[in-house]
């Protein structure tokens, strides 16, 4: 069997008991040019600082960061020159951009729609990672966060959604779309300075 594990064999634990985790920042490298693009970067701009405390965390305990954006249907456009062009001054994104600029040992993935998982090597990546657990953070929690939840859950992930880590268009959409996280998909919901970050290394 090698390397491979049995499927529907659980979450693998490390010694502490919990499960390898992985941080996922969905969406946060953006230039809100959209309809309802500037409600949005406001919320965006209020949780960024707490999802670079985060992510200090996970570094700090090597564990696996990684950026999961929109590719805006640009096809051409790799990720390095997506946090560029959002970093540049005339972009709305430009303070959170660089505030979350990923580091040498991040990980990154584009995504064509709403899902982390759809049309994305993300889920080889997990495995290869030997992660269980998922932090989702960033944009939008009524969209994107909601939809990659979902997905995580089916795939049999354990979930958590640090609630001062997501944002919306409106607080009133974020606090619906956490309760349905909540309810549906029995997902963590602590702040994220109560997040555990568990990854021990074979």
């Amino acid at each position: 069997m090698g390397n491979e594990r049995m499927a529907g064999a659980g979450p693998r634990r490390t010694r502490n008991g919990d499960a390898r985790a992985a941080l996922l920042i969905i969406d946060m490298i953006n230039l809100f040019d959209f309809e309802g693009g500037a409600s949005l970067s406001r919320e965006a701009q209020r949780i960024a600082p707490r999802i670079v405390r985060l992510k200090e965390r996970f570094r700090q305990a090597g564990a696996p960061v990684i950026y999961v954006n929109d590719n805006f249907m640009d096809w051409r456009a790799d990720f390095k020159e997506l946090v560029a062009v959002c970093s540049h001054p005339a972009s709305a994104g430009a303070k959170i951009a660089k505030a979350l600029a990923p580091g040498p040992g991040d990980y990154y993935i584009l995504k064509p729609k709403h899902s982390a998982f759809l049309a994305t090597p993300l889920s080889l990546l997990l495995t290869q990672l030997d992660v269980r657990r998922l932090v989702l953070t960033g944009l939008a929690a009524d969209a994107c966060v909601l939809i990659t939840a979902q997905e995580a859950n089916m795939r049999e992930y354990l979930v958590s959604v640090p609630a001062d880590c997501v944002a919306a268009q409106t607080p009133q959409r974020r606090k619906r779309a956490l309760a349905v996280i909540k309810a549906s998909f029995s997902a963590d919901l602590r702040a994220s300075a109560a997040v555990p970050v568990a990854y021990a290394r074979s």
